[in-house]
C-alpha cells in the first residue's frame, strides 16, 4: 500500500501537469502550490515538464523513495547549458607565440671563404671563360617547369649537357630524355650551388639560373676574385664570414662551418659595406642611436604625420643640456637631425636583445631584431646596412666560448645564462677574451676546393663594368669604340712618365733598360703628349693580371700581354689602391 505522502504527491503531480499546459497565472499558481504544502517533502513535484506519463506509474516505481530519481528536471536544461557552453571552448588559442620559421640554409660544412678561395675562384673563372668561348650552353625553354618526374622532353638532353659541364652530372651518365631520379638529384645539387631550395624540381627560379650565359658566370667569378685581391683577413681557427649576396652568416671553426644562420642584409639602396675587423664585445639589451640619415629620411617624415611616433617607439631626443621635449622641435625642417635620437633598450628595440660589436669605420655590426618574420623569406635584403642574424643567441653562445660566465671563473655562457642575462632588462657588455675575426664579403661567384662554382644574384650590381669615363675628364682612357692613335717613333714617347704640367720640360729618359721596358708597356698605344698617371713614385712591378679575365675584356688564351693602363685603371675601380705591387 502506497503511503499517503506519496499518494498526495502523485495527485499533485498529475494536476500540475494539466496546469502547466494552461500556462499564464494558473501555471504560476500551480508552481507555487507545492511550496506551500509540506516543507522539504514538497521537492518531488518539480517534475512538471513531464506531462504525458499517467499518475499511477510513479507510485508503482519503487525508486520513488529517492526523491531525486522520481523526477529529474535538470537533465534537459543541463544539456542545453552544456551545448551552449561548448562553442566558446572550441576556439581555444594558445597564449604562446607562434614558432619562428627560418629559411633553409645549406648544411655543407665547406666555408664560403677560406685562404684558398681567391686562387680557386681564379681557376674556375678560367674554366668558365673556356665555356663561353666554346659557345656556352643552350637555353632551356620556359615550359620545362611543367615537366613532372618520369616524363620526357626534348630539352632534357640540353639540361644534361649543362649539368655535365658544370660538374653536377657525371660524364659517364647514360643519355636520356627522361627526368629520371638521378637527374632530379643532380638538379638539386645545381640548386644548392646557386642558393636555391635543393628540391630537384625544375621551377621558374631554377630555369632562370640555368639560362644565365656562361660569359655572365665568368664575369661573376672574375669580379669576385678581384674584390678579394689584396685581402689581409687573418684566417685562424675561428672566424665569422658574412657573404652579403647569400644573406647568411657562417661561424667557421677548424676549417669547417660549425654553424650557419640566415641573415637580413642591406637593401640595394642601403647596401651593406664589405669590412674586415674583429668581434670584441657582446651587448645585452642594447640601446640604438638612430643614424642621422634615418632621422632625415624616416623619423622626420613620420613625426610630421604622427607626432606620437617617438613616444610609441620609446625614442628619446638628447641635446647638450639633456633630454629635449619633441613638441619643442620644429619638425617642418631638418633641425631634428642635429640632435641625438636614442631608442631605449627593450624587446621592441630595433636592435632586438643582442648586439655583436665589431669596431669599423662604417659603424656596421650584427644584431638581433624584433622583426623575425623576415628570416623565413628566401630574399632577405631589407636592412639599413647592418646584418640581422637569425638565432643570434646561438651565435652569441659560440662567440662567448672561452669567456668566463656570469658566475665568475670556471663558468660559461650557456643558453640559460644568456637568457638570464637578458631577462633583467639591464644593459650589459661582455668583452670577449679572444676577439674573433669577422669579414663581410661580396661574392656573387666563388669556388670551393672541390672545384665547384657557387653563384648568387648580383643584388648591388657590382659585377657590371663601370662606365668608361669621358676622355675630357681623364684623357687617359679613350671612349669605347674609338681608335687609339698609333705610337710614334719619337724618342720623347717615354718621357711623360713623370707627372708634370704640360708646359714643363719633359724629364730626361732614364738609362736603365728595365725601366724603359716598363715605360713602353705603360704608354704603348697612347698619345705621347697626354700626361700619364705616375706609376707609383719609383721602381715597381705591375700586378700580374694576365691570369685574371677582366670583365668586359676578351681573354687572351695564349701569349698574355702585360696589363695596359686601361686594365690597371679598371682593376683600381674594382679594388681601389691596388694599382701596383710593393716596390722591388
Amino acid at each position: 500500500m502506497v503511503p499517503a505522502r506519496f499518494r498526495l504527491s502523485a495527485r499533485l503531480g498529475a494536476g500540475l501537469s494539466v496546469l502547466a499546459l494552461l500556462g499564464g497565472p494558473v501555471g504560476a499558481l500551480a508552481q507555487a502550490l507545492p511550496a506551500a504544502t509540506a516543507g522539504p517533502a514538497a521537492a518531488p513535484p518539480l517534475a512538471v515538464p513531464v506531462a504525458v506519463p499517467p499518475a499511477p506509474e510513479p507510485a508503482k516505481n519503487p525508486e520513488l523513495k529517492t526523491p531525486d530519481s522520481a523526477k529529474n528536471p535538470e537533465p534537459r536544461p543541463i544539456e542545453a547549458k552544456s551545448s551552449e557552453a561548448k562553442p566558446p571552448e572550441l576556439p581555444k588559442k594558445s597564449r604562446e607565440p607562434a614558432p619562428l620559421v627560418y629559411a633553409k640554409v645549406s648544411t655543407d660544412p665547406t666555408p664560403t671563404l677560406t685562404a684558398r678561395t681567391f686562387l680557386d675562384t681564379l681557376k674556375v673563372a678560367d674554366r668558365y671563360a673556356a665555356f663561353a668561348e666554346a659557345g656556352g650552353w643552350e637555353r632551356l625553354p620556359d615550359d620545362l617547369v611543367r615537366l613532372k618526374p618520369g616524363e620526357r622532353s626534348p630539352a632534357i638532353p640540353s639540361l644534361r649537357h649543362h649539368l655535365t659541364l658544370t660538374g653536377d652530372l657525371p660524364v659517364d651518365a647514360p643519355p636520356s630524355d627522361r627526368l629520371d631520379p638521378p637527374l632530379i638529384a643532380e638538379t638539386g645539387a645545381f640548386q644548392g650551388r646557386h642558393g636555391l631550395p635543393d628540391s630537384g624540381i625544375l621551377g621558374r627560379l631554377t630555369i632562370n639560373a640555368l639560362n644565365v650565359p656562361a660569359a655572365t658566370r665568368q664575369r661573376q667569378l672574375a669580379a669576385s676574385a678581384a674584390r678579394l685581391m689584396g685581402s689581409k683577413f687573418p684566417f685562424g681557427e675561428r672566424y665569422v664570414v658574412v657573404n652579403i649576396p647569400s644573406a647568411n652568416v657562417e661561424a667557421v671553426e677548424n676549417g669547417a662551418v660549425a654553424r650557419r644562420y640566415v641573415a637580413v642584409v642591406g637593401s640595394p639602396d642601403k647596401a651593406t659595406r664589405p669590412v674586415e675587423t674583429r668581434i670584441t664585445d657582446i651587448n645585452f639589451n642594447p640601446t640604438w642611436t638612430v643614424p642621422a640619415s634615418v632621422v632625415k629620411n624616416e623619423i622626420i617624415p613620420q613625426m610630421r604625420k604622427n607626432p606620437g611616433y617617438l613616444a610609441r617607439n620609446h625614442i628619446r631626443i638628447l641635446g647638450p643640456a639633456g633630454e629635449v621635449d619633441p613638441t619643442k622641435i620644429d619638425w617642418a625642417g631638418n633641425k631634428a637631425a642635429a640632435y641625438t635620437l636614442r631608442q631605449d633598450s627593450g624587446f621592441d628595440n630595433s636592435l632586438g636583445q643582442v648586439r655583436i660589436d665589431m669596431p669599423n669605420r662604417f659603424a656596421v655590426y650584427m644584431h638581433d631584431t624584433p622583426a623575425k618574420s623576415l628570416f623565413a623569406a628566401n630574399v632577405r635584403f631589407h636592412s639599413h646596412g647592418c646584418v640581422r642574424v637569425g638565432q643570434v643567441k646561438e651565435l652569441v653562445g659560440w662567440l662567448l666560448q672561452g669567456t668566463d660566465g656570469p658566475n665568475g671563473p670556471g663558468t660559461s655562457w650557456g643558453p640559460i645564462e644568456i637568457e638570464t642575462g637578458i631577462a633583467d632588462g639591464e644593459r650589459r657588455d661582455i668583452k670577449l677574451v679572444k676577439p674573433v675575426p669577422v669579414t663581410f664579403v661580396y661574392l656573387t661567384g666563388y669556388a670551393t676546393p672541390d672545384g665547384k662554382a657557387h653563384f648568387r644574384d648580383d643584388i648591388y650590381n657590382l659585377d657590371t663594368p663601370a662606365p668608361t669615363p669621358e676622355p675630357a675628364a681623364t684623357r687617359a682612357i679613350p671612349p669605347a669604340g674609338a681608335t687609339q692613335p698609333a705610337a710614334t717613333a719619337k724618342p720623347a714617347a717615354v718621357k711623360p712618365l713623370v707627372a708634370k704640367p704640360a708646359a714643363a720640360k719633359p724629364a730626361p729618359a732614364k738609362p736603365a733598360a728595365s725601366k724603359a721596358v716598363v715605360a713602353k708597356t705603360a704608354t704603348e698605344g697612347l698619345n705621347p703628349e697626354t700626361p700619364q698617371p705616375p706609376p707609383c713614385g719609383g721602381p715597381c712591378r705591375w700586378l700580374d693580371l694576365s691570369r685574371l679575365v677582366i670583365p668586359g675584356r676578351r681573354r687572351r688564351a695564349r701569349n698574355p700581354e702585360p696589363p695596359t693602363v686601361q686594365d690597371l685603371e679598371l682593376s683600381a675601380v674594382m679594388d681601389p689602391g691596388l694599382r701596383c705591387a710593393a716596390p722591388g
